[in-house]
């Protein structure tokens, strides 16, 4: 059983439920966005009220006009929103996302460590190797994961060597080894001179988030993260990756605790069970049958529309993976669930994978999602979380109002901060 330790909880950062169609005139367009930028300011003093690690926004490079049209959201650049929030905040952690695929080294560095001094040391960066967007940089076709992580493996070593090129020393005058330094790196990938323009941070470099749970993906993050965000539907899952992560880190030379497992957790809380469980189906009603056998398609690359939806599905039925497919994680997980369950085609269809998340789902009351992240933290399954918001914003609210202090009073989650840094909240430095 795991030693008392704290969990390190984190919340995805989004918009709060739509509160009904937009006008269509320029001066209700800005409004609708000043609004945007205020709910999610909101949201982030709510959640730094109670005590989290962190806030986390996903980015996507990419454009689905029909999905745009559909649900008429305002996207803003998470490192740009996350600049405006820490100006309204003052000891949570902000980890931002971008990519090492599209973004050029030099740039990510200087603009994470701008984030870095703007948050006075609370950045993260969430490292992504982006699965779309390609057509948008220059690719004629996706690069293959193995090349996408050989890339962000590059990239990253790169951006740490920027960090750390223009010692803070150097510009107050205090007693150091280092210099300012020229990098000359010339790589496979990028070659970048150096040194950066922007000074190091006397509170250290940002820690390195991942996400991806392929062989290359768990390969990267067992060498480079401090923590890594993972889709594990099932507790079996999260116990195996949890397990072969520190494996893997001792094996390269690093401390197992050096990184944590925060799987995505997607809630649904209710004063009700069955208030949460309407929630939860609520969430999920306008995924058509059609969207599922598409989506479930693109994963197995298999067509389930052949069989009858009580037809079981076996692993003998399914193609090898290969480097065409689209999310090789999400993959990899509906194709374990297969070989171990022998489902039918109507579970396959409802897996969380084919809906559009492969989160870890809790739908529950106050206590029940409580002493359902006890219970992977009891099996070793987790080190923390990334909440995930399912539902609607009294579903936020009960989480943070009551599951976090349940989860503080078992001893699994502070009452108070004791640093101010996101280094110092996930106690890296000690």
């Amino acid at each position: 059983m795991n030693k008392r330790k704290q969990l390190l909880i984190g919340l995805t950062l989004g918009r709060r439920q739509s509160k009904g169609p937009v006008d269509d005139r320029q001066i209700a367009l800005e409004e609708e966005y000043a609004s945007s930028i205020q709910e999610q300011i909101e949201i982030a003093q709510q959640a730094e009220h109670a005590k989290l690690d962190f806030l986390f926004k996903a980015d996507y490079i990419v454009a689905h006009p029909a999905f745009m049209k559909k649900s008429k959201g305002i996207a803003t650049d998470p490192t740009l929103l996350f600049s405006i929030i820490s100006q309204y905040t003052e000891k949570i952690g902000l980890v931002t996302t971008a990519s090492t695929s599209f973004v050029p080294p030099y740039l990510l560095a200087r603009q994470l460590q701008s984030l870095q001094w703007l948050s006075g040391g609370r950045a993260g960066w969430n490292v992504v190797t982006s699965i779309e967007g390609f057509e948008n940089f220059n690719y004629e076709e996706r690069p293959t994961s193995k090349e996408r992580y050989e890339k962000a493996a590059e990239s990253t070593q790169v951006v740490k060597r920027l960090w750390t090129s223009y010692p803070h020393e150097e510009f107050t005058g205090e007693p150091s080894e280092r210099s300012i330094e020229e990098l000359n790196h010339k790589g496979s990938h990028f070659t970048v001179k150096g040194p950066l323009n922007v000074i190091s941070h006397p509170k250290g470099m940002l820690p390195i988030f991942q996400a991806g749970a392929s062989d290359e993906g768990r390969a990267f993050a067992a060498a480079t993260a401090d923590a890594i965000f993972a889709a594990t539907p099932e507790l079996s899952e999260a116990v195996e990756l949890r397990a072969d992560l520190r494996r893997r880190a001792i094996a390269g030379g690093r401390k197992a605790d050096d990184i944590r497992l925060l799987p995505g957790c997607y809630f649904f809380v209710g004063k009700t069970k069955e208030e949460a469980e309407e929630m939860h189906r609520q969430a999920h009603a306008h995924i058509t049958m059609k969207q599922k056998y598409h989506a479930a398609e693109e994963l197995l690359h298999v067509s389930l529309s052949d069989y009858a939806l009580t037809d079981i599905i076996t692993e003998q039925i399914l193609p090898a993976l290969d480097s065409t497919i689209r999310s090789r994680t999400h993959s990899e997980l509906l194709y374990r669930y297969i070989e171990r369950n022998h489902p039918t085609v109507e579970e396959i269809l409802n897996r969380p994978e084919v809906m559009h998340s492969a989160h870890w789902v809790v739908v529950g009351t106050a206590e029940d999602v409580a002493k359902e992240i006890i219970r992977w933290y009891e099996a070793e399954a987790i080190d923390g979380i990334i909440a995930v918001p399912g539902g609607s914003d009294s579903s936020l609210t009960l989480f943070l109002e009551q599951v976090i202090p349940l989860l503080a009073e078992y001893g699994l989650f502070r009452k108070e901060y004791t640093g101010s840094t996101l280094r110092e909240h996930l106690k890296m430095d000690k």
